[in-house]
């Protein structure tokens, strides 16, 4: 997002859908207002597992996400509802998950998610 001197900086405020697609972290989607990212997995336990890492990382934020575990994937999906869409805050939790996945893969600088088709 471009920064304009009018408006100050909030980072609760809506972004345009403009200004999500140029900002948005590797790897994740916009989708009816909505930010998302799909992780595959190869079991259940492990995407049961990841989903509780995504909520505690969550919690130390003070910013949820909606975690949706599917048989071979887990989708979150960033969404201020205060604000009526995706704000900034959404978009650095998601960098932050994107970091979170990187240190926890071989090698800790590969992201081991890639969004499924």
């Amino acid at each position: 997002m471009a920064y304009d001197p009018r408006i100050s900086y909030d980072p609760t405020r809506k972004l345009t859908d403009g200004d999500v697609l140029q900002a948005k972290p590797d790897g994740w989607w916009g989708d009816s207002g909505k930010l998302y990212r799909d992780f595959p997995f190869q079991h259940f336990m492990e995407g049961v597992d990841f989903a509780v890492r995504v909520a505690q990382q969550a919690e130390e934020r003070g910013h949820h996400p909606d975690i949706h575990i599917h048989y071979h994937y887990v989708r979150v999906n960033y969404y201020t509802h205060d604000a009526g869409g995706v704000t900034q805050r959404d978009l650095d939790a998601a960098q932050a998950l994107n970091d979170l996945v990187a240190a926890e893969a071989p090698g800790g600088n590969t992201p081991a998610g890639e969004p499924s088709a």
